[in-house]
């Protein structure tokens, strides 16, 4: 299961990289968000902390039988994790578009990992348990999405018994709740964010929901929302500055680049996208130079090489994808994603015997029953063909 909050990036679109002399000003934020580009903004009524985190009668029934079955916090918690991801009682479900509050995702049982994130944060919070949102610093990793590449984030959930003053506590009592919890990810930086940025991140998933589905104003009205809420959230000025720039005000989106930049140095969406507003101005060597930079952060990271390859599939260039397909194999050879594009390309080249190798593979390495499903139907037809 994926992300959480996620930047919206145009590969394809993109000359990019960072350029250590670049010079940035410090804008205000009022400047960056020109309401006067989406003056019926307000039109969309954006979602409150209250409403976000709020859970209905039947969210706080099902905590109440859950923990009222326990004396311990310590076993309260456990019980309470561990109903949520038991699907005999809760039947939960990842679905990546899927951006609710806190009580949708209970009622719905199917959201990504922000919002079940965001649910279970909630329902330990109403149990009276200390719930903290956690962020993980992964590399870049892109997905695809209706012809765009998005770049996820990830977040986990946090719970600890409440202090008490007449309890010492020697050894942690504390429970990691992780809807995708890969091995790999134990040795990136944790860092614990505040409801502010979790809502900014909410926000900025929703924007990006709107942008992709074309409604520029719903997009700007979240986008900015989120911008309000937590200044530093980089990603929503990356976001917005897509957005101005599809919209044709090209000038604040490199402001709100350059906001981003302002924020993290490292932001290499941020970077790209700049890259191309140089390209597009005829100042060819700086995006060069840019794009060399980022390309050479870059080459490390399967995802970079995999995101390509779907870039290339996508437009026909099946033997130039098996190509990025096969490098980012050769950096990680565990991801589904990549084993998938490797089986799909190979199917295209007429080469089934491999197609059907890769396609097994991936479905063993299915993160959730889902896509293992997912991959089994596709597996079905394609050795029924041969």
């Amino acid at each position: 299961m994926f992300s959480r909050s996620f930047v919206l990036v145009f590969i394809s679109l993109l000359i990019s990289a960072c350029q250590s002399t670049a010079q940035q000003s410090s804008v205000p934020a009022r400047t960056l968000l020109d309401d006067s580009v989406f003056p019926t903004h307000t039109y969309f009524t954006v979602e409150t902390e209250q409403q976000v985190f709020a859970l209905n009668d039947a969210a706080r029934a099902f905590v109440d039988e859950i923990v009222g079955e326990h004396k311990e916090q310590k076993s309260q918690i456990k019980a309470l994790a561990n109903s949520i991801f038991d699907r005999s009682d809760f039947n939960l479900l990842y679905r990546a578009s899927a951006n609710t509050v806190a009580s949708e995702t209970f009622d719905n049982r199917a959201a990504n990992c922000l919002s079940m994130s965001i649910m279970t944060y909630a329902l330990a919070d109403y149990a009276g348990f200390k719930a903290r949102m956690q962020d993980i610093e992964i590399p870049e990793y892109w997905t695809r999405r209706d012809g765009f590449s998005l770049l996820n984030g990830h977040v986990n959930v946090l719970i600890e018994p409440v202090e008490t003053s007449n309890v010492i506590r020697f050894i942690t009592s504390e429970t990691v709740v992780d809807f995708d919890p890969q091995e790999s990810r134990r040795h990136f930086p944790v860092n614990v964010i505040n409801r502010a940025k979790t809502l900014a991140m909410f926000y900025n998933n929703k924007g990006a929901d709107a942008l992709i589905d074309g409604s520029f104003t719903k997009a700007y009205a979240y986008f900015r929302a989120a911008a309000k809420n937590a200044p530093k959230f980089d990603s929503s000025w990356v976001n917005l500055g897509i957005l101005y720039r599809r919209a044709g005000y090209s000038a604040l989106a490199k402001l709100a680049y350059e906001r981003a930049i302002e924020v993290d140095r490292e932001n290499l969406t941020a970077w790209e996208n700049l890259a191309f507003l140089y390209e597009q101005d005829g100042e060819h060597e700086q995006a060069r130079n840019i794009m060399s930079r980022v390309e050479r952060q870059r080459q490390d990271n399967p995802f970079y090489h995999f995101i390509l390859g779907e870039q290339a599939f996508d437009a026909g260039e099946v033997d130039e994808a098996l190509t990025f397909y096969r490098s980012a194999y050769r950096l990680d050879s565990s991801r589904h994603e990549v084993l998938f594009g490797l089986s799909k390309a190979y199917y295209e080249l007429g080469d089934i015997s491999r197609s059907v190798k890769y396609l097994e593979l991936a479905k063993k390495r299915a993160p959730n029953p889902q896509d293992e499903n997912r991959y089994q139907g596709k597996l079905s037809k394609l050795q029924h063909s041969i």
